[in-house]
């Protein structure tokens, strides 16, 4: 399988990952602070992210590697989990996929810019129209009012651009997983104080299910996801990866379907139909390595 291929494979496995990130914040911001949320989930798999680390001997990064782990940091540890847990106080996990539905074409500008990647116009082309069908699948299901959690929400795209660009071109330096959990372990110091201060004073009265779904963004959304999004950016490239996000909306609906029982209606099959085709399209579009 060419590195192509094996990239847009990994992404989805990654997307697949990440599909239930919205719906499981909804479902326990009643029980938590936001920022506990956000930054509480980052304490938990830092600590898994050492534990890694340390029994399989990792060196320490390069200082300019440090660096760039940092913005990965500031992106995808802090900047995401914090402004998305902000935004779920205030609009539906649905509505927040209208505004992330951006967020596979901002991850590609960003990783032009990074990158010696230049897509060609038949890439970008194919970005556009798979952003805008994710958008009006959206609008068309009820979503078609912008809210103050908007805000939050851009914020959150514009922090995990970043990130994920970053991310991916410093995977293909020291390994996909190594860079998520180097990025956990250099912010522990920052952010464990202050999830601890958000901590709920009666833990105990917390249900079981709700900590489930806490450990869930812990250890799949914050963690075990980006060994598989990280390897897809590094073998496949940023730009063409980026591109699998556009599933996630629908991975999240089919989730819900067998895991929830909720129904599957024909102009969501016929909007992930698109989609597919749109991703396959895209994978199918050159990008230049610029020397």
């Amino acid at each position: 399988m060419r590195n192509e291929s094996r990239g847009m494979l990994f992404g989805i496995l990654g997307v697949t990952s990440f599909a239930l990130t919205l719906p499981a914040i909804r479902y326990i911001i009643d029980f938590f602070d936001p920022v506990f949320i956000g930054l509480g989930r980052a304490v938990v798999a830092a600590i898994v992210a050492a534990f890694l680390l340390t029994i399989t001997r990792q060196t320490v990064p390069k200082r300019d590697q440090l660096y760039k782990l940092a913005v990965v940091a500031l992106g995808v540890v802090i900047g995401f989990p914090v402004l998305t847990s902000w935004a779920m106080q205030t609009v539906p996990a649905s509505h927040g996929g209208v505004v992330l539905g951006v967020l596979p074409m901002a991850t590609a500008i960003v990783g032009v810019v990074i990158s010696n990647e230049r897509p060609s116009v038949g890439f970008w082309i194919t970005a556009i129209v798979g952003s805008v069908i994710v958008l009006t699948y959206s609008f068309l299901t009820g979503v078609n009012s912008i809210q103050i959690g908007d805000i939050a929400l851009l914020g959150a795209v514009v922090s995990a651009a970043i990130g994920y660009a970053i991310g991916g071109e410093l995977s293909k330096e020291i390994g996909g997983w190594q860079v998520i959990c180097w990025a956990l372990v250099i912010s522990l110091p920052v952010i464990i104080f202050p999830a601890f201060e958000r901590l709920p004073e009666a833990v105990h009265d917390i249900p079981l299910n709700i900590w489930l779904g806490f450990i869930y963004l812990a250890l799949v959304s914050q963690l075990f996801g980006f060994f598989f999004w990280n390897k897809g950016l590094s073998l496949g490239g940023v730009a063409r990866v980026s591109q699998t996000q556009l599933l996630q909306p629908f991975i999240t609906i089919v989730a819900s379907s067998v895991l929830l029982n909720e129904s599957l209606d024909i102009m969501t099959i016929g909007f992930a139909t698109l989609i597919i085709s749109t991703v396959a399209i895209s994978k199918k579009m050159k990008i230049r390595i610029k020397n």
